[in-house]
């Protein structure tokens, strides 16, 4: 997980989001409507959004609320590793935004399960070589 997030508003333009996800190579951006937790935007909204066959709105017309994904999956902090990458892979979900009390504490994106694998595969096969593929 990603502790304290960054986040952005859900007024923000898009294009002030396109280039902070590109600015700080991340793929995923807790949203945020009067200080609550309101959704997730993802580059991939965005370029859906921006792609040539919708017609849309030139970017620096469109803000955050235009494209953002309001259903985003939201776990508590005490939530189990297992149980959140499962609820991941069963809907095709990229990210789980984390809250503590209601409050965003951090993101879990499929990078952050591959590290997870990965620890747990380097424990299960310690010898394994970093070429080595299971």
């Amino acid at each position: 997980m990603t502790p304290f997030p960054y986040s952005i508003d859900v007024d923000a333009p898009l294009a002030e989001a396109h280039a902070f996800l590109r600015e700080r190579r991340i793929r995923h951006l807790p949203v945020t409507e009067r200080g609550q937790l309101a959704g997730v935007l993802t580059d991939r909204d965005i370029k859906l959004a921006l792609g040539p066959d919708l017609g849309s709105p030139p970017e620096r017309e469109l803000a955050v609320r235009d494209v953002y994904q309001s259903d985003s999956y939201i776990v508590d902090a005490g939530a189990s590793l297992e149980d959140v990458a499962n609820h991941m892979a069963e809907r095709h979900v990229g990210s789980a935004l984390v809250t503590r009390g209601g409050k965003l504490v951090g993101i879990f994106t499929t990078t952050d399960v591959c590290r997870a694998l990965a620890k747990v595969l380097r424990e299960q096969h310690p010898h394994s070589g970093p070429d080595e593929v299971a």
